[in-house]
């Protein structure tokens, strides 16, 4: 144990630069969005300014928007798409939703006011063409030196991937909703 807290000390020594980070989440497997959250009430407690849009969702309210609103003058909360793809039924206002989403977005990744921005469920706005992966990829470009974007979702396109600074794969192994058919619960899943 002495010596591996020797090897530890000396990677900390090395590694003592801080940078902004773009962070994916991504994969078939739920906790993408709970991850990123997780992130969010962090930054929270350090006191930072934080905003979250979310893509895809928004056709109801969910219970994080409502916890959040304790960090009215942290926090920015814009859930701005209609709900899942398949309930809303019409592709040119999805995109429209989505666009609107991304330009909304577009002002807090730019503003180093904000520590760090969510995009939640991006990723599968990208994978239904809603957004294209390039203006995605430019729009990072104007993010601060110091501030960090999430980006969440299914179907990460190679171009963001290779982008980010950290990416992580949820893997489905089981899912109560697939295999027992247990619906979608409180606190769980919204």
């Amino acid at each position: 144990m002495q010596r591996r807290k020797e090897v530890q000390e000396q990677r900390l020594a090395e590694r003592n630069r801080e940078k902004g980070l773009i962070i994916v989440h991504t994969g078939n497997g739920k906790g993408k969005t709970t991850a990123a959250l997780g992130m969010v009430l962090r930054s929270l407690g350090h006191g930072y300014k934080v905003a979250i849009v979310q893509f895809i969702k928004g056709g109801w309210e969910p219970a994080e928007k409502r916890v959040f609103s304790l960090w009215p003058k942290q926090l920015e909360f814009h859930a701005m798409g209609e709900g899942f793809t398949w309930e809303t039924q019409d592709r040119s206002r999805d995109m429209q939703k989505a666009t609107e989403a991304w330009a909304k977005a577009l002002t807090f990744i730019g503003n180093p006011e904000f520590k760090l921005v969510l995009l939640d469920e991006i990723n599968v706005a990208l994978k239904l063409g809603y957004l294209s992966v390039e203006q995605v990829s430019a729009g990072l470009e104007q993010k601060p030196a110091a501030s960090h974007v999430i980006l969440t979702g299914r179907g990460a396109p190679q171009l963001l991937i290779d982008q980010a600074d950290l990416v992580t794969e949820m893997t489905l192994i089981k899912h109560p909703f697939r295999e027992q058919g247990v619906k979608a619960q409180p606190g769980i899943e919204f």
